[in-house]
């Protein structure tokens, strides 16, 4: 067992025998210390407070904070009321506790009167940055998180280094599975390499608060990485289980060569993820539960009916032009992801690029452009990195399916042959223990022709179809990693797009400064709304006005008040 969890169990033994004898001279129950939950029910109202304070004691971040106050606020209701007891009692509760429990002199005294203190400086600063940390988590944790579009996956509809607010109240905030964590850490510590921001001793059922709605189809969503459940800690932007398939177990579990180009191991240890700790992904939902999807020459269909498809969708062309090279100009006006140069020969030269719907015919005009050709995956040609990772389905990006979308309390049958599109379902996701013998299927021991699914599923796609790592490649997304729903997009800055020169990177503030005044597309995305069909207006004209005016009103309404 790992030494913090050993550590945890302890400290948590130390604190309920303080709780018990406190409890004691206190006039409860010494029993109710025992009892998970109602132990800090009752703690509250020794130091009368809330008893929705039970709520930020299980939301990550604030509950190691809320520990250490409550044990604060407990040491002063016994008369304990010296700087030093205080500082000890929170920082070293599980210690502090026990030890004044035992001290002949301990008496119940109740919580102090705030009326009768008098507030200091130093006080008043750590009663505000306390209750910063709190609010910002709580706000974090249940209602709006921020987000950064890391990849090109989404182009157009949300692009590499769009700012977000993600919305976790539009399909209900998730109660964190692991909820003893360090604040405002997804899942590593800060300045840490690979070290843990939570601890899984203490581990939560999946739960969702009820939200506005429910994911629907062509959403905007952002979730859990399904693959994520097992890393790599040196290859941490690969699917794990794709490493095994290229490498093999024993070569990504136990290599011990060094990247020349990081100077560390290819792979490094391996590591397990809970569902709320993996990595954050954004994608669009092309089909939900129940759906039965395919994917005909690019062509994706819904049950037999054609599905949306967005203008901004982005597929891969091949190019040949009369031997001219794309300049930065054209590739910007005509939203060109990633051109790709390839070939030559006597006529031209040939690329690959990535061109939005909306952009094709007007592209095909160029006088430059001599053919264009898209880039499709022939049906039956099959490719061993999609879904199922099986020669028996024989599916690529371009040709896949047909695949039922499981539905919660859906039964389908089951066989050795359908297998493989839901084995990891019911053994990862819904924690069975799953065996094929010859050609028989046991869940949980017991020979089985037919499964029942506990929760719904979903297929999430990249709308740059021919550069997104998306349910194609990993199959479907559990509803219990779902997130949340962009919503806002408050700042988007360009990166320097390195096929088109190689000098150094720009600082942060010349990005800024580039995207706001100099670069129209990027400014056109600041303050804006997420829908499906991309970004509304923007608002930033607005804001400006509105906060001149707050700033307006705030000056010379203090500066009446001094006249006077």
């Amino acid at each position: 067992m790992d030494t913090s969890y050993l550590l945890l169990i302890l400290f948590s033994i130390t604190t309920i025998i303080g709780l018990w004898k406190l409890f004691s001279l206190a006039g409860v129950e010494g029993w109710k210390a025992f009892v998970p939950f109602y132990n800090f029910i009752v703690w509250l109202k020794l130091i009368k407070k809330p008893w929705w304070w039970i709520f930020l004691i299980i939301t990550p971040g604030v509950n190691f904070l809320m520990f250490g106050i409550m044990s604060l606020l407990l040491a002063k209701a016994f008369n304990k009321r010296s700087f030093q007891d205080k500082a000890i009692a929170f920082l070293f509760g599980f210690i502090y506790l026990p030890y004044i429990a035992f001290q002949k002199d301990t008496k119940y005294v109740g919580p102090e009167d705030p009326s009768k203190l008098k507030p200091s400086i130093a006080r008043e600063w750590t009663e505000a940055i306390v209750f910063a940390v709190i609010a910002a988590t709580v706000i974090r944790t249940f209602f709006f998180e921020a987000f950064t579009i890391p990849t090109s996956s989404l182009e157009k509809s949300m692009m590499v280094g769009d700012y977000l607010f993600v919305s976790k109240i539009s399909f209900g905030a998730k109660i964190p599975n692991t909820p003893l964590s360090f604040p405002f850490a997804h899942h590593t510590l800060p300045f840490t390499e690979n070290t843990k921001s939570y601890l899984e001793w203490f581990k939560l059922p999946y739960f969702r608060l009820p939200g506005l709605g429910s994911v629907k189809n062509n959403d905007i969503v952002v979730f859990n990485y399904p693959d994520g459940d097992t890393v790599a800690v040196y290859a941490q932007d690969q699917s794990y289980y794709q490493l095994v398939r290229d490498y093999g177990r024993n070569i990504v579990w136990n290599s011990k060569e060094i990247n020349p180009q990081t100077g560390k191991p290819y792979f490094g240890k391996i590591i397990a993820r809970p569902p709320d700790k993996r990595e954050n992904y954004v994608k669009r939902c092309v089909a939900i539960a129940g759906d039965t999807l395919t994917i005909r020459d690019q062509k994706l269909f819904l049950s037999g009916k054609p599905a949306y498809v967005a203008e901004t969708m982005q597929y891969t062309y091949k190019v040949r032009t009369d031997g001219t090279n794309f300049s930065p100009k054209l590739i910007e006006k005509f939203d060109i992801t990633d051109p790709i140069r390839t070939d030559q020969d006597s006529i031209g030269i040939f690329f690959l690029v990535n061109l939005p719907n909306n952009k094709v015919e007007e592209f095909k005009k160029l006088s430059i452009v001599k053919s264009l050709e898209p880039v499709v995956e022939a049906a039956g040609e099959y490719n061993s990195r999609i879904f199922p990772h099986k020669p028996t389905y024989k599916w690529n990006n371009d040709n896949f399916g047909p695949l039922y979308i499981p539905k919660k309390g859906a039964t389908i049958n089951i066989d050795t042959t359908n297998i493989v599109l839901y084995d990891r379902i019911i053994k990862i996701y819904e924690g069975n223990d799953l065996e094929i013998k010859g050609d028989k299927i046991l869940i949980n021991g017991v020979e089985a022709k037919t499964y029942t699914f506990k929760m719904d599923y979903y297929f999430m796609m990249g709308d740059n179809r021919h550069n997104s790592a998306d349910s194609r490649y990993w199959g479907m997304v559990p509803e219990d990693h779902i997130v949340g729903k962009p919503v806002f997009v408050w700042m988007s800055i360009k990166e320097d797009n390195k096929n088109i020169n190689n000098k150094q990177q720009s600082g942060f503030i010349k990005k800024l400064k580039t995207s706001l005044f100099e670069d129209p597309v990027r400014r056109a995305r600041f303050f804006t709304f997420v829908s499906k069909d991309g970004l509304s207006r923007s608002y930033l004209v607005h804001f400006i006005v509105i906060l001149v005016g707050i700033i307006g009103f705030s000056y010379f309404r203090n500066k009446r008040g001094s006249k006077k």
